[in-house]
């Protein structure tokens, strides 16, 4: 995954970075096995299996510190991010190098496309490991596919909820339903009728939330409360939890936020957050800020304390589909095809500091950690497909 630098902002990632850094490995040639696959890191390797190394070689004392049974810290995601501090005082990933941002493993896209084979589908392909088209939901050999969950819903599943704690799978839709799916045998355990498309899901402590027209849906699975919450205008895209606040974007605009008053066990109106002029799809919260993406093609920043809208990022031109907080950084993706990298200046503003292109439209970003707890981005795109991405390394 290459990227380059936005024009008018190399000094902030000079500043941020120290320059930047090369890319880390054990050059020893006595060992082809022990080098690093050069095609890789250009994310470009489309050699299955490939005789060469697809990750980073460790740093010289990693195995001092694996003994000793130390870790890296992991970098944060949404609510662990912070912008502030000075930049010498932090470790700052390079987005500069091609080594380090790139796709993870042989070229790791999960996919479902036309590429797929249809035969091996049906269980009646002919060409096994002959046959030109995927025998598998994914390429490369990082994620496999666990489970299809089928006779469900009937069309666009729009949310997904994971309670934690909890072996039950929650589902929306736009068929106007959410369905509960039992973890472990895969099986469809109840169907909740809504009579509105599902628009998002999200899941807070004991707490689901489901977005439609003009309502929010509030179930508690401790205490069985079923709470609707009044307000939105239209269908409700897109929600998230911050300073005890649940946040909701919806269609005409707006974003509205509640607080739960635990006395009387109902979510009151807190406030209305009014600035985008077109529907509000994506929230984010980190660093005590609210980031909210719209169709208007805009971000806007808002203070946590205040719930005031203290600055617009208007780097996209088209819809801003996702935003996710990493470290000091905020992503941001969008229909335009791009990936936007945000950083703080010495003014404290966002700026973009690189642009990544793909060549579909980007959907949602998801950010995880992979077994060695290294971050991974996770990028759906309007092809069926979704990408995984190493994030940039520390330097």
């Amino acid at each position: 995954m290459d990227l380059d630098a936005h024009g008018g902002n190399k000094g902030v990632f000079h500043r941020l970075s120290g320059g930047g850094g090369g890319p880390r490995g054990n050059h020893n040639d006595s060992n082809k096995n022990q080098k690093v696959c050069f095609h890789w890191r250009a994310g470009k390797c489309n050699r299955f299996p490939c005789p060469f190394l697809h990750r980073e070689l460790p740093p010289p004392n990693s195995s001092a510190s694996a003994s000793n049974g130390s870790h890296p810290a992991k970098r944060g995601f949404s609510n662990d991010s912070g912008f502030s501090g000075h930049p010498a005082a932090r470790r700052t990933p390079n987005f500069n190098s091609s080594s380090t941002w790139g796709r993870t493993g042989n070229n790791r896209v999960v996919k479902k496309t036309d590429k797929l084979c249809n035969y091996w589908i049906q269980g009646n392909c002919t060409f096994g490991e002959g046959c030109r088209y995927l025998h598998s939901w994914s390429s490369g050999d990082s994620f496999s596919l666990l489970t299809q969950l089928e006779g469900g819903h009937q069309k666009v599943v729009s949310g997904i909820a994971l309670p934690s704690g909890s072996d039950k799978l929650y589902t929306g839709s736009q068929d106007e339903t959410v369905r509960i799916w039992d973890c472990q045998s895969g099986q469809c355990m109840g169907v909740i009728n809504l009579g509105g498309e599902v628009g998002c899901m999200i899941t807070e402590g004991p707490w689901i939330f489901v977005g439609i027209p003009n309502l929010v849906k509030a179930w508690n699975l401790q205490t069985n409360a079923d709470l609707s919450l009044s307000g939105p205008v239209g269908q409700v895209y897109a929600m998230v939890v911050g300073s005890d606040l649940l946040f909701a974007g919806t269609q005409d605009s707006e974003i509205l936020a509640w607080r739960y008053n635990a006395a009387t066990s109902i979510f009151e109106p807190a406030a209305s957050l009014k600035g985008h002029s077109l529907a509000v799809v994506s929230l984010v919260v980190g660093a005590n800020r609210l980031f909210s993406g719209s169709m208007d093609n805009s971000i806007k920043v808002w203070n946590l304390e205040n719930l005031q809208c203290v600055q617009t990022l208007t780097g996209h031109t088209s819809v801003v589909m996702s935003v996710l907080c990493w470290d000091q950084f905020l992503l941001s993706s969008s229909l335009d095809k791009t990936i936007k990298v945000w950083a703080a200046t010495e003014r404290g503003d966002l700026e973009v500091t690189y642009t990544h292109q793909e060549e579909h439209g980007l959907l949602k970003l998801c950010g995880m950690h992979d077994l060695e707890g290294k971050p991974l981005l996770l990028c759906s795109c309007n092809d069926n497909s979704v990408r995984i991405y190493d994030l940039p390394s520390c330097v």
